[in-house]
């Protein structure tokens, strides 16, 4: 998808957060445990989601939709997740949980780089897992267990997320340490302790599971994208907008607003409302030895990587100079050589480092969107050029985590053309 975006314009009105897509994933996974219904609401309308949930129709659960998915499955069909079903996302390696908790054997095709599930695979080893690859086919066969105890190699959402479902089903007793705490993470905890497992720790890196004799059903409500509502903040700051944010959990949003208050961009909370008022204009603040502000990533409840993009982005419009550190991920500040052709003052120092001297004026006639993680950011820079239209392709990508966030933001005063599906 072509789109024409016409910067300059702020941002007014009412914006309701949508439900956690990352979560929806884990949620939809875990459903497939269970006989029983799942009642899942809030999950939110993408691509990601719509993938998931045509994966578990062909896995065996029989989906309805109305206010909210019912999904019941009483047998699983296959044990096989191959690209037909997967479609290459690596988030659909959740569906190896159900498969193995409920039929103990399952294979995995991949077509991308099996370092990517090394967390993966090292924490079902972990388990007592047996694992053989060959090529871009891995085989599964799982034996439950009694007690373990293990420390996940890196703080990884879906190794967490795995290990916590299969912990939920196979093993009488499950300690995890550096587990991930993200709020789609906590979702997925509660999910697993409403179908019946005794989970402690939750919101910690430090979790327990005591597996159930057999999860039963449950009926969740998914909270709101703490990644959207930060996106959508910035973007009415960095464009002199106003914005009212609804459905908010405050809890999830602190270390963001002290984080976007370093670069002058004031959010207010009121029980479930955020407050976006309008500015004059963005100041980076200075601690008390008149040092330049660093803004670095880390594990939940750290500041999320996926805002460093739209940081950088906020950046680019504060008065002063900023360290941008990204200590989570290789490569994902590479994106800074687009903010830069549009006109910002950047210098990537390595891959994991930019600094940022602004405010900068921006300007643009052409970008493409190189992933979901960096399309909404580009997105908001478009929305930032005063003086000339920007054309983003493969525009469909934002999509993939944000529902209809293109659409959203045109309802609150954007000025955003779909020339081309």
């Amino acid at each position: 998808m072509r789109i024409v975006v016409y910067g300059g314009h702020p941002l007014r009105g009412t914006f309701r957060a949508s439900g956690n897509s990352n979560a929806a994933l884990a949620l939809i996974a875990a459903s497939l445990l269970s006989e029983a219904e799942i009642t899942l609401r809030g999950i939110p309308d993408t691509s990601t989601t719509a993938l998931m949930l045509d994966a578990a129709r062909t896995l065996g659960a029989q989906i309805t939709h109305g206010e909210a998915y019912a999904l019941r499955t009483p047998a699983l069909h296959t044990r096989s997740l191959g690209p037909e079903i997967t479609d290459g996302q690596v988030g659909a390696v959740l569906l190896l949980a159900p498969i193995l908790a409920r039929r103990r054997h399952a294979r995995l095709e991949i077509d991308y780089p099996l370092s990517r599930l090394h967390p993966h695979l090292t924490a079902l080893r972990d388990l007592g897992f047996d694992i053989h690859i060959s090529g871009d086919v891995i085989d599964f066969t799982a034996t439950p267990w009694d007690q373990r105890e293990l420390i996940l190699l890196q703080t990884s959402v879906t190794a967490t997320a795995l290990v916590c479902m299969l912990g939920a089903v196979m093993g009488r007793e499950t300690l995890i340490h550096n587990a991930a705490s993200e709020p789609h993470i906590q979702d997925l905890q509660h999910m697993l302790a409403a179908m019946g497992a005794q989970i402690e720790g939750i919101g910690s890196n430090r979790v327990l599971v005591r597996g159930a004799v057999e999860l039963g059903g449950a009926d969740i409500t998914l909270r709101p994208d703490h990644i959207e509502i930060a996106s959508i903040a910035a973007i009415g700051a960095i464009t002199g907008g106003s914005l009212t944010i609804e459905h908010v959990n405050a809890a999830d949003m602190q270390l963001i607003r002290r984080v976007y208050a370093r670069l002058g961009v004031s959010l207010y909370l009121s029980g479930e409302t955020l407050f976006v008022p309008a500015h004059d204009a963005l100041t980076v603040s200075q601690d008390a030895e008149d040092l330049d502000v660093p803004i670095e990533t880390a594990p939940w409840p750290g500041f999320p990587s996926d805002l460093v993009a739209m940081t950088t982005v906020i950046a680019t419009q504060a008065r002063g100079t900023t360290l941008i550190h990204e200590k989570l991920f290789d490569n994902r500040l590479l994106f800074v050589d687009k903010l830069t052709a549009m006109g910002a003052q950047i210098v990537l120092c390595d891959p994991h480092r930019a600094l940022v001297v602004g405010p900068s004026p921006l300007r643009g006639e052409y970008l493409d969107t190189p992933d979901v993680r960096t399309g909404l950011a580009l997105l908001a820079a478009a929305l930032c050029c005063r003086d000339s239209a920007v054309k983003i392709d493969n525009a469909q990508l934002i999509d993939r985590t944000f529902e209809n966030v293109v659409s959203k933001l045109v309802s609150l005063g954007a000025q955003i053309e779909v020339v081309e599906q």
